[in-house]
């Protein structure tokens, strides 16, 4: 593939099968797996707290790989990278399955976090080469699309298998899902493995000498995590204060993923043909505004419409984290910088939580909604400035 603008050759269905069936299929045993993880726990015995750092601990996994698997994507390549990290979560979800103590499953979501992380980053490199710059956008939108598909439909093939053979079968699902991942890679061309050569630099040189770029953009990018994360850590809480079931939750949460699929490829177009920061500015301006809108909700209506908001603006920005890392990532030392900005997200995806959570400790819970929203308003302004200047810089103006 080229990395020339506007190639007319390119068509995103001949590498559909490599570049995104991987990450769908992947992500239906991630998606089957997480709203069952706090119930399994449970059953080998965890309290409430102790099943809640369980679920925690997919992120701190991604959070504590994210510079390790840059270094690794860059010694080995991405698709050797990717089929160990298939590997290596299918054994993870497949010791899950087998474990009989609650802090066995700790090591197993902790190892399954971590290849997660590996295998993200090596499917952003892999696209980076694959697909021309005049697509970039949209290729990274419909990885992220991609993602969320098999997030939405993982959940519905675990509730069938849960229904016949139990909660622990849905591991079994996911091993086989990433198994099947791993082996589907192998058909994939190395690109960057090539074109790069086989001496990495350190990671915190490469850190180093893009040190501006990740303290402006990539706060940006923490902003843009954190804002995101935020729907799920707050959403539910609040929907529990109002007294909507579970199962109205989960439908309110189904009706929000499809809102995100549907803009997907929108979304992409508009990256790739009105810049970067136009996508950006909805994605956390909707959290804000959705946020601020919260305490004012006090059924299943209010609060859906609450999430339908945040869903156009987070499905509009499919893509934009790795669409940002893409365009600022230098040529040498590519995969090290990545797993640097793949650091920052994951700082954001694990800090929304986190914040939710401290300011609902302190105050009562409507007051974190209104926190949040304003703080989201505040971010809105940086990721505004730095992206727009992020998109004069990559036109050369």
């Amino acid at each position: 593939m080229t990395d020339a603008p506007g190639d007319p050759e390119f068509r995103f269905r001949d590498i559909a099968v490599v570049a995104y069936l991987p990450s769908v299929v992947s992500s239906v045993g991630h998606g089957a797996v997480m709203p069952i993880l706090a119930i399994h726990a449970g059953d080998l015995g965890a309290g409430t707290a102790l099943a809640a750092f369980v679920v925690a601990l997919l992120g701190i996994g991604q959070l504590a790989n994210s510079l390790p698997s840059g270094a690794l994507v860059a010694r080995l390549g991405e698709r050797r990278t990717l089929v160990i990290a298939g590997l290596v979560d299918a054994a993870a979800m497949l010791a899950a399955f087998l474990v009989p103590s609650v802090w066995l499953l700790c090591v197993a979501v902790f190892v399954s976090g971590m290849s997660w992380t590996a295998f993200l980053l090596a499917r952003q490199g892999f696209l980076i080469d694959a697909v021309p710059v005049s697509h970039r956008a949209r290729g990274m939108a419909l990885l992220g699309g991609s993602m969320r598909l098999g997030i939405l439909v993982g959940p519905l093939l675990g509730a069938l298998l849960i229904h016949v053979l139990g909660v622990r079968s849905v591991f079994v699902l996911a091993a086989c899902a990433s198994l099947a991942s791993a082996l589907i890679v192998t058909r994939m061309p190395d690109f960057g493995r090539v074109s790069r050569g086989i001496t990495p630099l350190p990671v915190r040189t490469v850190l180093w000498e893009h040190r501006r770029t990740l303290l402006t953009l990539g706060v940006a990018v923490i902003i843009i995590g954190a804002s995101r994360s935020v729907r799920t850590g707050l959403l539910p809480l609040w929907a529990d204060h109002v007294h909507i079931s579970a199962a109205v939750v989960s439908l309110l949460f189904a009706v929000a993923a499809t809102i995100d699929i549907l803009l997907t490829l929108p979304g992409g177009w508009l990256l790739d043909t009105k810049g970067r920061q136009v996508v950006a500015i909805p994605v956390v301006l909707a959290v804000g505004v959705g946020c601020l809108l919260l305490p004012l909700t006090d059924d299943a209506l209010g609060v859906g419409l609450v999430m339908a908001v945040i869903a156009l603006g987070n499905g509009l920005g499919s893509g934009i984290v790795m669409t940002l890392g893409a365009d600022v990532a230098p040529q040498e030392g590519r995969s090290q910088f990545l797993g640097g900005w793949r650091l920052c997200g994951d700082i954001g995806n694990t800090g929304g939580p986190l914040l939710v959570s401290a300011v609902a400790a302190v105050a009562p819970l409507a007051v974190a909604p209104v926190v949040i929203g304003v703080l989201a308003l505040a971010g809105t302004v940086w990721v505004g400035h730095w992206t727009g200047r992020a998109d004069r810089d990559r036109r050369g103006g």
